[in-house]
């Protein structure tokens, strides 16, 4: 980090955005009590924008101030600013008067025209230039392994012949960089548009690749939503057959409205066999299929271990429950994945097995999890195309 970006500071920050007008001119949007708590890590800016939820799509041009004139600041490197609806009663209404829109929103400066979506469910979904299909990897609570069976999901993808990406969508818990064994900062083109970071044949983004390790993200959910839609939206990923998401654990909003703003060809389910992860798995399960999100299917982690020393195999958690659930469910079952000290030793030292040990039982067996998940892929998508209607003129 330079001398320069060290000097930017909250205060800078905030004095420049008493720069920026309020809505109607009524004051600044500091003064308003319109910013939230002011975020600084390696030289870029993130905070967010309070605005009256009945005015909220007309404040796209303020928003789109206060981003400029802190991105003009010496020193800054970016700046991610968000809008916050408050509802009423939230204390927003007395200096904002409502009046009727000026105009409508700009367009987003990357919206480029998306390419048709053959799949029903992405219907209204805004399509990322170049990338054929995005899954999610997702669990209904944290502690399941999921982002060890995202990345080695994503490697045995490659091993099969695709072009793979993968977003770490954990902006409160990055693991991609440690997993894979990426250190440094991403560069840009023409400083708008991050260049991905790679490693072992995957194109990857995370948000570990642009703050320290140790730095706390304590931010609300319209700041968290910005941070991914730059991920996803404002990286040069090229040509790639498949992008895969590590999406955040839980059923929060991050999840639920990256499920909703992301046409997502489908979800993959980790898991662990015993009930109290089944229970959340399900929670998992159903918030995809609100969104109208196909089930790719379902990934049973730690669901034995063999002893090294006698080869006999303990069932530590239970096993088969992941099984019976995708029955219960009519939900493809992936495959089961050991609880094996090889798979945690090889993701620690940032080389996942699929890569460490391509020849061994553990990669094998993500290898065929992968091309069970492409082969549904293909399947939605035949399913998705046989559904749209054809137009015959007689």
């Amino acid at each position: 980090m330079s001398a320069v970006q060290q000097n930017v500071t909250k205060e800078i920050v905030t004095e420049r955005l008493k720069t920026v007008n309020g809505p109607d001119f009524t004051g600044n949007i500091v003064d308003l009590g319109m910013v939230s708590e002011i975020f600084i890590a390696d030289g870029k800016v993130f905070f967010s924008i309070t605005v009256p939820a009945a005015r909220a799509q007309e404040m796209e041009p303020l928003r789109a101030a206060a981003e400029r004139v802190v991105k003009a600041i010496p020193g800054v490197a970016g700046a991610v600013v968000a809008l916050t609806a408050e509802k009423k009663g939230g204390g927003m209404e007395a200096p904002v008067p409502a009046r009727p829109a000026p105009r409508p929103a700009p367009p987003a400066a990357h919206a480029a025209a998306p390419r048709a979506a053959p799949a029903s469910h992405s219907q209204g979904k805004r399509g990322v230039p170049g990338i054929e299909a995005i899954i999610a990897v997702a669990s209904g609570k944290g502690g399941v392994g999921k982002s060890t069976t995202a990345v080695n999901i994503a490697l045995g993808l490659a091993a099969n012949g695709l072009r793979v990406g993968v977003l770490d969508a954990d902006i409160y818990g990055p693991s991609m960089p440690r997993l894979l064994n990426i250190h440094g900062r991403p560069q840009t083109v023409d400083g708008k548009i991050l260049k991905p970071m790679e490693n072992y044949g995957l194109k990857v983004m995370s948000m570990g690749f642009l703050v320290d390790e140790e730095t706390p993200m304590i931010w609300r959910g319209p700041m968290v939503m910005s941070a991914l839609t730059q991920m996803l939206r404002e990286v040069e990923w090229g040509r790639l057959d498949v992008l895969v998401v590590d999406m955040p654990p839980g059923t929060g909003d991050a999840q639920l409205t990256m499920a909703q703003q992301v046409p997502l060809a489908g979800a993959v389910i980790v898991s662990t066999p015993q009930d109290l992860a089944l229970i959340d798995a399900r929670k998992g399960l159903n918030m995809f299929k609100k969104v109208d999100v196909p089930l790719l299917g379902i990934v049973e982690n730690m669901s034995y271990f063999i002893a090294p020393d006698t080869g006999k195999r303990y069932d530590i958690f239970g096993h088969g429950g992941a099984r019976r659930e995708a029955e219960r469910l009519g939900v493809t079952f992936l495959g089961e994945v050991p609880l094996e000290m090889g798979i945690r030793e090889s993701s620690d030292a940032g080389t996942p097995v699929v890569v460490s040990k391509p020849d061994g039982a553990e990669a094998k067996i993500y290898r065929d999890i992968a091309g069970k998940v492409w082969d549904r892929i293909n399947e939605e998508r035949g399913a998705a195309e046989a559904a749209v209607p054809s137009i015959v003129f007689e």
